[in-house]
């Protein structure tokens, strides 16, 4: 299935979000559920009106990809992971994760994959579980 990847980061006043390969879909709000209702909007716009200009990923099915600037990703699931719970799943110290969530600093390419690769990790541990 084709993937419609949507990129979401933060500016000084809002979410913004946009598709990466697909022209002219665009969102925003302030919140990240916002961004993310504003980009189905412009969606739901292509697939009903149809207009000359229509990404052609969206003429047929495709799955949404979120992709989050390490900041935007840290900020809206800071309810969820703790920088506790995500010193213990990346073994990134709770300070340099606290650095990267305000935007005081940005972490290197290596430290974003190991974001990454921690929490796919517990996803596919906790897709495994059963109660």
């Amino acid at each position: 299935m084709r993937q419609l990847k949507i990129i979401i980061g933060r500016s000084k006043d809002n979410f913004g979000a946009y598709a990466e390969n697909a022209e002219g879909i665009y969102g925003e709000g302030d919140t990240v559920e916002e961004a993310k209702n504003s980009i189905l909007e412009s969606i739901k716009f292509y697939q009903e009106n149809k207009p000359a200009n229509t990404p052609a990923i969206l003429n047929g099915d495709f799955e949404l990809i979120y992709k989050f600037d390490t900041q935007s990703f840290l900020n809206y699931y800071k309810g969820i992971f703790t920088n506790a719970a995500l010193e213990r799943i990346t073994g990134i110290n709770q300070k340099q994760l606290q650095h990267y969530a305000t935007g005081l600093r940005n972490p290197r390419p290596l430290q974003v994959k190991k974001i990454e690769t921690a929490l796919h990790k517990l996803g596919a541990e906790l897709m495994a579980v059963e109660l």
